[in-house]
């Protein structure tokens, strides 16, 4: 039998748990989401998705302030943080993660080169966000920020 993908162990502890989820994503572009929908099932627990590509939408839908985009920039632990939690509190749910970052192939600095990405999880108001400086193409960037934010999530429910 094959081993159960990270979005299916994530649904089903949502389920068992009776949870919801929300995404908030910049870089992943909705990937979060769709991989979470993959999953039969996933109706029970994802309650909201936003996908907040520039500034004034991760100001307007997940309320992270002009300050934080502006000191920190959008590719920061602090808005990663911002996201997770504005994400929860906006679509009023369990659990919400966010992705931001560079996928490339370009955008990047010496000081936050292509690949710096930042995944937040907030779970019933205590967040973790992990720093990641990733390689490969700009799918495979974003592919593996799915990958980790799904098992961010999954992590701090368990």
């Amino acid at each position: 039998m094959m081993e159960e993908q990270i979005n299916e162990q994530l649904v089903q502890v949502l389920q068992e748990k009776n949870m919801t989820i929300t995404t908030v994503e910049s870089l992943t572009g909705g990937l979060i989401a769709a991989t979470i929908v993959d999953v039969a099932g996933a109706s029970d627990v994802l309650k909201e998705a936003y996908i907040t590509y520039c500034d004034a939408a991760k100001h307007k839908l997940a309320g992270v302030s002009e300050d934080t985009l502006k000191k920190y920039t959008a590719v920061s632990r602090q808005t990663a943080k911002e996201m997770a939690e504005g994400g929860m509190r906006a679509a009023d749910s369990d659990v919400a993660v966010s992705a931001t970052g560079l996928a490339g192939p370009d955008g990047g600095t010496p000081e936050c080169p292509v690949g710096t990405v930042f995944i937040g999880c907030c779970v019933r108001g205590k967040t973790e966000v992990r720093e990641l400086h990733l390689s490969g193409s700009r799918k495979e960037i974003r592919l593996a920020s799915v990958e980790e934010a799904l098992q961010l999530a999954y992590r701090m429910i368990v």
